[in-house]
Order: C-alpha cells, then structure tokens, then sequence
C-alpha cells in the first residue's frame, strides 16, 4: 500500500548550525528562557534537548545560585545522553561534568542508589544523573527540604501524570508546592495514549513553554530529504509464510538493505503471535540463516538472496547478562556497518540514538500517539547515509468474522487519526490574521489573512502557538470526535460544538469566547493544512469544498463548512478494499444506534423481504428512513451475536 504521508524538505541546515556557544537552533531558544524557574521543553527526538537541559543546568548553577542538578530519564539506557560533555570546545563558558558516582544509570547495581542519592544531596557534587524509578523510590526516605534550590529536570515527560496514583507526578506537585526547586521538563510529544492529563491545568499555566517543532526541525537537515508514513494491512499472522507467495507479510515490506529498527507488536495485541522470543526467531529465519551469536551478543546472519552478512540486535532477550552485552555494544557503536537490523518490543524508542537508522517498522498499533512519535524519531536522526526514512505500520486487517473485529476496527480509526496528527506535525506553520474590507495585499509567507477571522487574544495566541500538536492529538483521541471521520456528521456541529467543548475541558481557565475563539485557530489550521494547494502565475489556489480558489479570498464561514478530519478517512479509503471501509462505516454507525433487541429482531425479519424484492440488503446511507432504520437494525443485530458469542 502506498505511504499515506510523504513530506518532502528544504535541507537548509538551520537545526543543525551552532551559534558562538555551539547551541543549535532549538537549545539557543531554550536557553533564551533560563530564568524560569518551571521550563516545559517540547522538542522532537533528535532535536537535542539533552544538550539543551545541560546549558540551562550549567547556567542556574554558575549564575542563578542553584546549588545541585538531578537529571531523572525513563530508563537506564538514555543516562548515557547526560555523560560529562565537554561544551567549552565548542564556544560554551563551562562544561558538564557528571562524577560516575553519581551516574546511576551507570552505576554498580548492587549499589544501594537511596544511600546514593543521599549522599549526593550532603556531597558537594553538583549533578546527578538517575532513573525516574531511583527517583521516585528514594524521594519518600529524603529530606524534602534537601530540594530547595535544586533543579530538578525529567526527561520524557509524558510518563508523569495527575493522576493521584503517579508518583512522579505526586512527587512533582509537592516540590512545586512546598520548596524553591526549579524544574526543566523535556519531551519529544507532551500528549499520553491515556485521558490522564501530564500536569495539571492550573500546574502547567506555571510553566514558560518552549516549543521547537518537527517541521522546523527536519526542514533544517544536511542530508535528510523526505520521510513517509505507511500503514499496511495484513491476514493471518505476521510472520506466517503464504504458500502461494512464499512471502510473509512483514517479509513483504521488510527491506534489509536498509538500517531497520522492527518493533513487534505488544503480547496483549491483537498481532501479537504470543511469543515474543518465537517471534524473533521467525523473523530472523525470514531474513536468513543464523549463522553464530559473537561474544557480544550480535547475531550474525547470512542472508538468503545473496549471502550477504548481517548484524542483528535482539533486544526482546530476558536474559539480563546478554542484554547488558548487546546494549553495551548498541552504545558504543560509531560506523555505519556495527549494525544492519535491531528487534525490540518495548526499548529502542525513547532516547535510543541509532543516527543510521532508515526504516521504523513497527507490527500492530500503539495506542499511544506518543508512541508513534518516538517510534518514527528513531528513523528521523540527519546522516549522511540517508535521504529518506520511513516509518511503517503492519496492523491486522478488520474481518467481519473475526470476534474481534471492533477492536481490529478501532484500531484502524487510530491509524487514521494518527496518519493525520503527523501530517499536521510534519508541515509548516501558519500565521493568521483578519483580512479586513479594502485590503488587496497578499498574504506573505507563513502568513494567511482570513475574511470574517477576529483576532484572538494573547492568551489564546500563546496556547495555540506552544500546545496546537497536543490539542489535536487531545481532539483526535475523543471518541465523538472518531465518529465524525466518516464525514456524515455536519461540518459546523464538529466545528463550533464539539471541538470547543473538547478545548474547554483542557483548558478550564479558559472563557467560553477565549475556548471558541481557540477552537477556531484549530479548525483553520487543520483546514488549512489539509487541503491541497497548487500554484498558477502569481497566485496560491487552495482546494475547499471540491473547488480551487485564491487562499487570499478564504473566508472563515467557508472554513467552518469543512470537516477538518475528512481528509485522512479519504486517504484511507483510497487504500482499503471497500469491504474494510464498509466495516469502519459500520463500527462507527453502531455507536451511534438506539434500538432495542425487540425492535431490531422486527426489523430484521422485514429485511429479507426486503432484500428479495431489490436483490441487496438495506443501505445505511439511504434517503428513506425506513430502509435507513432496517440497516440499523443488521448492524445493531451482527454485533449483538458477537457479543453473545463472546460472553459464552
């Protein structure tokens, strides 16, 4: 199946050019804001937000009479971004020194990291470097007033919550509360797969957001030129060979002349084969021939269709000995011919640096739109051995006979919100602003005037500019929001009812004029990204409502007529078989049924004369009610048996 996104850029080199003190372009804005005392960093994977926390650390330390640093990361692994760095070759005043004592992520495990952190807190040490786990284990045994003046910085900063029963987010709220700690937070994607909320709203307005967006960032690459975004579906299981095609379906997209991570799917999946380590061994069959394990734990194999070698990493392995093994080596790596292909199930995706890396193959849908993100950053690093990456998805097809077949299709409506979310995230950003009577001056570039548009006010243009990525996702992920992909709910209910509704549950300080008025930038934005446009002479034409016209005549009433998610469900549906569509169609129309059992069994019964009489069942989508409610009642009754079905 095609890609359903393929984004092309400019390779300017901006996000990767230095300024006097070596800080890229995202750390130079970060570092503009070092004052805060709460920092929300939101950057992509690769954008270098690591180096970035070092020079604000560096600087609240030597400057602003901070007295100690503690970096918390999700896993050990991502400790090795924190090591001492020497910044002072590169133009900066000092440089980041981390005692190895005080790198827990590298420390002896038999080491009691409590005892640990402790003495790093009476030492005159300066910074340590620990997991969230060392964090939250330890900080209830502390002296909480050991955190006054501490900066406290978390890297991947969505596995805090509000939830009560998160202890990093507990612990989070307390310092906040009760001491002078400053906190750096840093992510490459703000929003969970959850309906928890990260912060707080009324935590997060403490926050100085700095936001650097995808866009920007793969559009100032030297090498990278374009990345797409695939979704494939498949029958039967994943690594299961056709004995017509010889070719299993990850076979089929599965290109090992490229640097590959394979993500298998989760063992609760619906793809999961139910054995992880059998899985593996499958796949690495399907390449070719286990030919020896090295000392190192890299499994080298002969592939079949010309013999070649090739290096793979198993990084689903319990055993902890041989994971330390390949995760050394992993870490160590510096030439592109250390590693070919890499096979994880939950490690290589947070803070996994494998710059080489052109394919994200991932089999079975993460329900996180984080997850997606982080995923596809690990194939979106600049080098010098690619020009394009790609991130694939390989989901379960939907059956109908298949119990599962909601989950499946539920499944797939995330792929459709997801494929979206990114196609909005990886194009650029737009300015809008009133076009008021009388003005015949064009838009300039990044700009777009709008009839009818009201400015909004600052408040509103400041959380549209820093959290619109997360918006969307928030907006995507509400299930009345799914129902409406289809397109057969009007435009303006989506629009000007559902979308602020969802926008004042995020942002409760929010008035309703302010949640409307931001709910509107959304829905512009997402129009505007959405539509095609093309060039004739001097003039931009963008395609709304089925017509091309000058994108400096929008008007918002036009806008508010458009569904703003219609064009993902076209996408899609120009690449599933109709029977597929059909199943997404009826998933979402199920939903929306009210009938009883009763009144469901009547109307089947009819149906048959029905069909008898036109040779076809009743249609969802026909004018007449009655043949519209008889449809109903199919579906309501199909679902109804696999329930029963299911429940014995």
């Amino acid at each position: 199946m095609p890609n359903l996104i393929e984004v092309n850029y400019d390779q300017t080199g901006q996000s990767k050019s230095t300024n006097k003190f070596g800080m890229r372009e995202m750390q130079e804005k970060a570092y503009e804001k070092r004052d805060a005392q709460y920092l929300l960093l939101k950057a992509p994977p690769a954008s270098g937000k690591s180096r970035a926390l070092m020079f604000i650390a560096l600087d609240k330390l030597i400057n602003q009479g901070l007295k100690k640093v503690i970096v918390a990361v999700p896993q050990k692994s991502i400790g090795s971004s924190f090591s001492s760095t020497d910044l002072k070759q590169f133009g900066f005043y000092a440089n980041w020194e981390v005692e190895e004592r005080y790198n827990l992520c590298i420390a002896d495990e038999t080491k009691k990291m409590t005892k640990e952190f402790d003495e790093f807190l009476k030492s005159d040490a300066k910074i340590l470097v620990c997991t969230h786990a060392t964090l939250r284990n330890t900080y209830e045994y502390l002296d909480k007033s050991k955190f006054d003046d501490v900066l406290l910085a978390i890297d991947e900063f969505h596995h805090v919550s509000s939830s009560n029963d998160n202890k990093l987010g507990e612990l989070l709220r307390f310092l906040m509360a009760n001491t002078t700690a400053h906190i750096v937070a840093m992510t490459g994607s703000y929003f969970r797969g959850d309906n928890e909320y990260v912060l707080l709203p009324e935590d997060e307005a403490k926050f100085k957001p700095v936001t650097y967006n995808y866009y920007d960032q793969l559009n100032g690459y030297e090498y990278l030129k374009s990345l797409g975004i695939g979704y494939h579906f498949y029958t039967g299981k994943y690594t299961e060979i056709d004995k017509h095609t010889k070719i299993s379906p990850i076979g089929e997209i599965l290109d090992t002349n490229q640097k590959t991570i394979i993500h298998i799917p989760n063992v609760n999946s619906g793809e999961s084969e139910k054995d992880k380590h059998g899985e593996v061994d499958r796949i690495i069959d399907i390449i070719g021939t286990h030919i020896e394990t090295t000392a190192d734990e890299v499994i080298i194999v002969k592939r079949h269709s010309d013999g070649k070698l090739l290096k793979i990493a198993d990084l689903v392995e319990d055993d902890k000995k041989k994971r330390a093994k390949i995760d050394n080596y992993l870490f160590n790596m510096n030439c592109i011919d250390d590693m070919d292909i890499i096979i994880a199930l939950g490690k290589a995706k947070e803070g996994f640096d494998w710059a080489y890396c052109e394919h994200a193959l991932t089999v079975g849908y993460r329900g996180s739109l984080t997850d997606v993100i982080q995923i596809i950053g690990r194939a979106t690093r600049d080098s010098s051995n690619k020009t394009k990456a790609q991130f694939t998805n390989l989901i379960a097809k939907p059956d109908a006979q298949n119990d599962d077949v909601t989950v499946a299709v539920n499944n797939m409506l995330k792929a459709i919100t997801s494929s979206l979310l990114m196609e909005q995230v990886l194009a650029p950003s737009f300015k809008f602003k009133p076009r008021f009577e009388n003005d015949d001056e064009p838009s300039k570039k990044g700009e777009i005037k709008i009839k009818g548009f009201k400015l909004p006010s600052k408040k509103v243009q400041e959380i549209f500019e820093n959290d619109i990525n997360d918006i969307k996702a928030t907006i995507l992920q509400d299930k009345d929001i799914q129902k409406t992909i289809t397109g057969d709910i009007e435009p303006e209910v989506i629009n000007e009812v559902l979308i602020p509704k969802i926008i004042k549950v995020k942002y409760p300080e929010l008035n309703d004029d302010e949640a409307k008025e931001l709910s509107q930038c959304v829905v512009i934005d997402s129009v505007v990204k959405n539509s095609d446009t093309k060039i004739e002479g001097d003039k931009k034409l963008i395609k709304m409502a089925n017509d091309f016209i000058n994108i400096d005549d929008l008007h918002i009433d036009l806008i508010n007529s458009i569904n703003p998610f219609q064009n993902a469900y076209e996408i899609l549906s120009k690449q599933v078989t109709p029977n597929v569509l059909k199943l997404i169609q009826d998933s979402i129309g199920l939903s929306r049924i009210k009938m009883t059992t009763d009144e469901a069994i009547k109307l089947y019964n009819m149906t048959r004369d029905f069909k008898n009489k036109y040779n076809r069942l009743p249609d969802i989508n026909a004018s007449d009610e009655k043949e519209k409610r008889m449809a109903e009642a199919v579906i309501f009754l199909a679902d109804f048996k696999r329930e029963k079905g299911n429940n014995g």
